[in-house]
């Protein structure tokens, strides 16, 4: 069913300003009328959907995702993957090149694009590899790659360390208006890291990564940009420095922007040591307990499920994240959901690979982070899952404007739940946050005005 009436619900749009108890009805998939007249408009068989005490906002955008198809469907398909990008309420999703091939070719676009059109339930934009094979040795074809229709080009989950193949890269994107979005690591400097480097990594006896491997990658790109006039997208950023550089680049009308994962602004790297240390001491975590006000558990030493790229970082990071969100110098919420097998993970710490999944959790997360906590309004945290990443992106999604595609995200704020893995949609359970208590869930999730996720059905 295509046609709803969604009732008495607080309406937020960042893309319009809108923020209003207010109804929405849509006809045929799109957006056809919000405001008290809209019951007046609604068609006899429209689904009537009570809203009160929900959040009605433009389905969110997550510009970030692993989907592993093709070539690694063990760890996630499409099919799976949208799934869980529907329960947790985004509508649109851009998946990474670093798949079996990888997708640096016409060919594999088609394939994938072809597949999700099939397959998944909700949108699937494609991003190319800058460079073939993602090895960082030669350009990939850019040109054909953007009439294939992707919607930007990154090597995420590499990084092109050849500084003046880089340039040529952006100049090329700059030629066929594509964005470019890099993944920050300097290989020098980082070289076999498994942890940030500091404290922790020395009581664990790990080797250590330093922030410095990032905020290099981070400076070398706002050069680039500068000369080249090129936008540059930094994706998950996890260090102070990388947001001190950025603030100082943006303020001089550097084409670049930035994006946070929730677990940079949640976790810290006390988490690889077993210590509930990581909490902020403003409590802003209490909800992340299965009995708020209990004692606080020691989680186990050496968990991979907290090993990821870039690495959890110290609390004073993880403060410059939220700061860097709240002031807006970094503009993009993003998951970087990264799934894989269970055995992958089931290994010692250096050996096992780096990513958890985040699909499902994001939302709570960021609300918990950002709104729960008073950092941030709620418009403030939705702009950066809708309206930034759309403008990033040139895409006509992110918007509840009249006439636009009846892509919908319906969420209660306030709700309690508890993350298990044995509940995700995504065919991996490597998530950090099994057994917390979150805050904030998706409850009817809408793409072209058809119901992708509905709570309880």
């Amino acid at each position: 069913m295509n046609s709803w009436l969604l009732t008495g619900g607080r309406v937020i749009d960042p893309s319009s300003g809108r923020d209003a108890v207010t109804d929405v009805l849509i006809t045929a998939g799109k957006i056809t009328a919000i405001g008290p007249d809209a019951a007046a408009q609604a068609p006899a068989d429209a689904e009537r959907f009570a809203a009160t005490g929900l959040v009605v906002c433009p389905g969110l955008i997550d510009l970030h995702v692993h989907l592993r198809e093709p070539g690694q469907s063990a760890k996630e398909t499409i099919k799976t993957g949208t799934e869980a990008a529907a329960r947790g309420g985004f509508t649109t999703i851009v998946c990474m090149p670093n798949t079996s091939p990888r997708i640096d070719n016409a060919g594999t676009v088609a394939l994938i694009r072809e597949r999700a059109e099939r397959e998944g339930v909700v949108r699937v934009l494609v991003t190319g590899a800058i460079t073939k094979d993602i090895a960082g040795e030669e350009m990939a074809p850019i040109g054909s790659l953007k009439k294939a229709g992707v919607v930007a080009i990154t090597d995420d989950g590499h990084c092109v360390q050849n500084n003046d193949l880089m340039r040529r890269a952006l100049e090329y994107a700059k030629m066929f208006d594509l964005p470019v979005m890099d993944h920050c690591q300097d290989y020098s400097v980082v070289m076999d890291g498994v942890m940030h480097e500091g404290y922790w990594s020395t009581v664990l006896g790990l080797k250590g990564w330093p922030a410095a491997g990032e905020e290099m990658i981070v400076a070398r790109n706002i050069l680039l940009a500068e000369l080249t006039g090129t936008h540059i997208h930094c994706q998950h950023m996890s260090a102070a420095g990388s947001v001190a550089l950025l603030r100082a680049a943006k303020k001089r009308g550097v084409p670049v922007s930035g994006e946070a994962c929730p677990h940079h602004f949640v976790l810290t790297d006390a988490a690889i040591g077993g210590s509930a240390k990581f909490w902020a001491a403003d409590g802003a975590g209490v909800y992340g307990y299965e009995q708020p006000g209990g004692p606080r558990p020691e989680w186990p030493v050496y968990d991979t499920n907290f090993k990821m790229n870039p690495p959890l970082r110290t609390a004073q990071d993880r403060a410059a994240i939220l700061e860097g969100l709240v002031d807006g110098t970094l503009e993009i919420l993003g998951s970087d959901h990264a799934p894989h097998c269970d055995y992958e993970k089931e290994v010692e710490f250096d050996y096992a690979p780096f990513g958890i999944t985040g699909l499902e959790t994001e939302l709570a997360l960021s609300l918990m982070q950002l709104y729960h906590a008073g950092r941030m309004s709620l418009p403030a945290v939705l702009e950066k899952f809708t309206t930034a990443p759309a403008r990033l992106l040139k895409l006509e999604q992110g918007t509840l404007q009249v006439g636009a595609a009846a892509d919908v995200t319906v969420f209660d704020p306030d709700r309690e739940w508890v993350c298990r893995r044995a509940d995700s949609a995504s065919k991996s359970g490597n998530n950090p946050f099994h057994g917390w208590r979150l805050k904030g869930k998706a409850v009817l999730t809408l793409v072209d005005g058809k119901a992708v996720w509905r709570e309880g059905r």
